[in-house]
């Protein structure tokens, strides 16, 4: 793997996470989103992994916070395949009461809404 380029974002991605706690980045395919949260991130679950999508879709809808256990930041990339995490994510958050807790990266490929309940307001940035 290439070495990592400091980028702009690097600085606001740091502000967000001590601002909020959790912090979602979406963006194009391959515009550098996990790239960048993974220098922040301490764990890292990809949702997308051939080897445990299928095993990570089934956890997401039987028990979520098995998903957000790991060392924090937890960047959980292409989080949008299991809506249900956003939900989940936000209880963490009001259970915590801590800043920095979960890194969100998801392509332009909106979520399916009917599986969030709440808006994230307070929790997300």
């Amino acid at each position: 793997m290439s070495e990592y380029k400091p980028r702009i974002v690097d600085s606001i991605l740091q502000d967000k996470l001590e601002a909020k706690g959790a912090v979602l980045i979406e963006g194009a395919k391959w515009c550098g989103k996990t790239t960048t949260a993974g220098q922040k991130a301490t764990s890292i679950l990809k949702m997308d992994n051939p080897e445990t999508k299928d095993q990570n879709l089934t956890m997401a809808k039987l028990n979520p916070q098995r998903l957000l256990k790991g060392e924090t930041p937890r960047l959980i990339d292409e989080w949008q395949l299991a809506p249900t995490l956003w939900d989940a994510i936000r209880y963490e958050v009001d259970e915590r009461q801590k800043m920095g807790q979960f890194i969100l990266t998801g392509s332009a490929v909106p979520p399916d809404t009917n599986e969030i309940t709440h808006s994230g307001t307070g929790r997300f940035t």
